[in-house]
């Protein structure tokens, strides 16, 4: 299965969060298990409900979940994290660049900021000259390429292959 930047649409399981956040930081639309009511001891077919009806690719550690998924879900087998994004790289699912236009805690798309968004957001960089600002309309949080996207982006690019 192979899908073009930015039309792959995933749901993780609870096991997978930093992988989820990661994603959305490389834009991909990404559902988490995490966003569910704890303790339903459906949670398993309730997934592969999920994953069938919006058209999601389960990413899960639960190998006998990925088995009942078949082609709609993949079996994480690293617990390492960069394991994790090279296996879904390598199947093609996935462009490992950062572009930083969801939100990495609740999924939404995000808009640029305002000026006063940006000026009344506490933990902002002093100095707004350069940098891109972005908004969560619904978590009301800024965010900007500063150091820490900066190395996300190098670890993903140790990744990719030399052009």
């Amino acid at each position: 299965m192979s899908r073009r930047s930015g039309e792959a649409r995933f749901l993780t399981d609870r096991m997978l969060g930093t992988l989820t956040r990661y994603l959305r930081f490389m834009g991909y639309d990404t559902m988490s298990a995490n966003s569910l009511a704890p303790g339903s001891n459906r949670e398993d077919t309730l997934l592969l409900e999920i994953a069938a009806r919006d058209d999601r690719l389960l990413l899960t550690r639960d190998r006998e979940l990925a088995r009942r998924g078949g082609a709609q879900a993949v079996y994480i087998e690293s617990e390492a994290l960069m394991d994790q994004v090279r296996q879904v790289a390598d199947r093609g699912l996935i462009e490992p660049e950062i572009r930083m236009c969801r939100c990495s805690l609740c999924n939404t798309s995000l808009r640029p900021a305002t000026a006063r968004e940006i000026r009344e957001a506490r933990y902002a960089p002093r100095s707004a000259r350069g940098k891109g600002f972005s908004w969560c309309p619904i978590c009301r949080k800024l965010y900007w390429m500063g150091s820490h996207g900066d190395r996300l982006e190098q670890r993903l690019k140790k990744m990719r292959p030399p052009s």
